[in-house]
């Protein structure tokens, strides 16, 4: 007579899942906060580019920034945020800033950016 052995369960018990649910949930909640701020990083650099091509001096560059932040609704840098630098004969355009993320309680998320057109 031939014996069957049982076979060994294989899977997730419902506690788990709701456990990978839950950290899910959470990792997607954080994840649609931070990347508007990425976006808007991309947005400042593009207009920090454009400004450092456009403009000739400070208030000029100042200036192309803030109306490329206008259109592209930049909130967390202007125009007078900037650090304008001349390296030889190119026009070179620094920022830095930061951006906080309520995530429950007392916990934040900081976020800090810089960048500079070379």
């Amino acid at each position: 007579m031939t014996r069957q052995l049982k076979s060994e369960q294989r899977g997730i018990t419902f506690i788990g899942l709701l456990f990978i649910g839950g950290i899910l949930a959470v990792s997607g909640v954080i994840l649609a906060q931070v990347v508007p701020t990425l976006i808007e990083y991309q947005a400042i650099f593009k207009a920090a580019k454009k400004a450092a091509a456009e403009g000739g001096t400070v208030a000029d560059v100042r200036a192309v920034f803030d109306k490329a932040a206008a259109i592209d609704d930049i909130k967390s840098v202007d125009g007078k945020d900037l650090e304008v630098t001349k390296v030889g004969d190119k026009v070179v355009v620094s920022f830095a800033y930061q951006r906080e993320i309520h995530l429950a309680g007392p916990a934040w998320l900081t976020l800090k950016y810089e960048g500079s057109t070379k």
